[in-house]
């Protein structure tokens, strides 16, 4: 039979010794340091995945920060157009009361300006019509008075005036 099929007793105990023997060289020189490298970069690959984790959080935090701000911004937007169209509304409504003020004051000026006028007016026509009167009245009576017979009726009837009232 072929010696690489079946080995031989002297061969396998060689090759025993030396498994053995490399195995004891590498548990005493390698083996420390590969399983210190492995737990090494295991412990980097926890590190990592523990920052990742912390990054994502950060993120959401982030997120969840500039949301609150971007609805706080609008809040403010909205407030700050609120108070500008009530200011808006309140100027407008100022400016129509003092418009329908300052109208109402116009016209009670022209009410009273046309008031005096139209007394002014009447006054002037009174005065116009008692000149008038006075003087058709003294054409009237010196025309009257210019006879004697005349004068003495107008004065009888006076008396009889003056004594039946």
């Amino acid at each position: 039979m072929n010696p690489l099929v079946t080995p031989g007793i002297g061969l396998l105990f060689w090759q025993v010794v030396t498994f053995l023997l490399v195995l004891f060289l590498l548990s005493k020189f390698a083996w420390k340091p590969i399983m210190a490298a492995l737990r090494e970069r295991e412990a980097n690959i926890d590190h990592a995945l523990s920052m990742a984790e912390k990054a994502k959080l950060e993120m959401q935090s982030l997120k969840a920060d500039n949301e609150r701000l971007l609805n706080e911004a609008r809040a403010e937007r909205e407030r700050i157009l609120k108070e500008a169209t009530e200011a808006a509304n309140h100027l407008v409504e100022g400016a129509r009361a003092k418009a329908n003020e300052e109208g109402q004051r116009m016209i009670e000026n022209a009410r009273l300006s046309i008031e005096n006028e139209k007394k002014a007016a009447l006054t002037e026509v009174k005065n116009l019509a008692a000149t008038l009167s006075i003087d058709i009245a003294e054409k009237l009576i010196k025309r009257e008075l210019q006879d004697e017979q005349a004068q003495r009726a107008l004065v009888q009837s006076y008396l009889q005036e003056a004594n039946l009232g």
